[in-house]
C-alpha cells in the first residue's frame, strides 16, 4: 500500500529511488522509471478531516474518499455529517462521521484515536475547522462603497467574540495537529494539512480582526511543527484559500451580488468553489508531496497579487 511504501521508502528505497553511500555521497538512480501518477495514490490511507461536514473540509473528504482513502469527517453538525457520510458511502466511498467540537480537546482526541484504531493507521489529518469572525470595520467585501461599520470597531470587540474565534481557528488547529502527531510519529509517516487563509498575510476589513490573528498564528504554527516533525517523515503544510463559496459566515459568499463584486477584484475574474481545491488537497495528502514541508500554498485566483484590471 502507498502508506507502507512511504514508510519503508523513508528508511530505504525512497519510493523506488535507491539511495546509497554516506549522506554526503548520495547517488540517486535515474528518475526516468518513476511512475508519477502512482505517487498520488492514497488508497487505503487513514484520513481525518475537522470541519468535514461542509465547505472545504467536505471537499477534502470527498476527493480523498474518491481516490480510495478511508475518511473520518469530524464536525459538530451531526445531521450534516450523517447526510454526507451516507451520500458518499452510496457512491462507494469508505467515509464515516464523528461528532466532536475542536474546542473540546478531549473529545477531539477521542475522535482521532477512534479513527486511527478503526483504520489501523492514521496517514493524513486535515486541520480545517474554522468560523467567520463576524462583522469587520467596513461594510462590504469589495467595490468602491465600503462604509465604516461602528459595530466592527476594535473598541467594541468584546472578549467573548475574540476568544471564540481564537479557540476554534487557532487552538483547534493546535489540538488537531497534536492528536495526529501522536499517531504519526511512531510510524514515521504522515501528512498534516492546515487550512489557513490569504487573510494570514493580507487584511480583510469586512471581517473581524480575530480572523486575521488566528490565521496568521496558524500559518506560523505550520512552520514550527513542520520543522519539528520533518525528520520523522511527517510533512506539515497549509492551504491558504482566497474567496471561496462556502457556508462560513452565514453563507454570504452564496450571494451572487457579492460574488460579482469580489470577482472584479480577482485577476481570474471569478470566485473559488470547493471543487477548485480538491487537486491541491490530494497532492498535499499523497506521497507526491513528500519533499515539501512548512509551506503555505495560496489558492485564490491571484487575489493576493492585487487587482489587474
Amino acid at each position: 500500500m502507498p502508506g507502507r511504501d512511504a514508510v519503508d521508502g523513508r528508511r530505504g528505497s525512497a519510493h523506488g529511488l535507491s539511495l546509497t553511500g554516506r549522506p554526503d555521497e548520495r547517488h540517486w538512480d535515474t528518475l526516468a522509471g518513476v511512475n508519477v501518477s502512482s505517487r498520488f495514490d492514497v488508497s487505503g490511507f487513514g484520513v481525518v478531516v475537522t470541519g468535514g461536514a461542509s465547505g472545504l473540509g467536505l471537499a477534502y473528504g470527498e476527493v480523498l474518499g474518491a481516490h480510495g482513502a478511508r475518511v473520518t469527517l469530524i464536525d459538530v453538525d451531526a445531521d450534516q455529517l450523517a447526510y454526507h457520510a451516507e451520500r458518499l458511502q452510496g457512491e462507494g466511498q469508505d467515509v464515516r462521521g464523528a461528532v466532536a467540537d475542536v474546542t473540546d480537546h478531549a473529545a477531539l482526541d477521542r475522535a482521532v484515536d477512534e479513527a486511527a484504531e478503526t483504520y489501523g493507521r492514521l496517514d493524513v489529518a486535515f486541520a480545517n475547522a474554522g468560523i467567520d469572525s463576524g462583522v469587520g470595520f467596513v461594510g462590504a467585501w469589495a467595490g468602491d462603497a465600503r462604509p465604516r461599520v461602528p459595530e466592527g470597531a476594535i473598541e467594541r470587540y468584546d472578549d467573548e467574540r475574540w476568544e471564540r474565534v481564537i479557540d476554534i481557528n487557532l487552538n483547534g488547529i493546535f489540538a488537531t495537529v497534536r492528536a495526529a502527531a501522536r499517531h504519526m510519529r511512531p510510524r514515521g509517516f504522515g501528512r498534516i494539512v492546515v487550512t489557513t487563509s490569504v487573510a494570514a498575510t493580507q487584511v480583510e476589513p469586512a471581517i473581524g480582526s480575530a480572523y486575521m490573528a488566528a490565521k496568521a498564528g496558524a500559518r506560523h504554527f505550520v512552520r514550527a511543527t513542520a520543522l519539528e516533525l520533518a525528520a520523522d517523515g511527517i510533512m506539515v503544510n497549509a492551504i491558504a484559500p482566497g474567496f471561496f463559496v462556502t457556508n462560513i459566515g452565514g453563507g454570504h459568499a452564496h450571494n451572487p451580488a457579492v460574488q460579482e463584486a469580489v470577482a472584479k477584484e480577482i485577476p481570474m475574474h471569478r470566485v473559488g468553489r470547493p471543487d477548485d481545491i480538491k487537486a491541491l488537497a490530494l497532492f498535499l495528502a499523497s506521497p507526491a508531496s513528500e519533499y515539501i514541508t512548512g509551506r503555505e500554498i495560496a489558492i485564490d485566483g491571484g487575489w493576493s497579487l492585487g487587482r489587474a484590471d
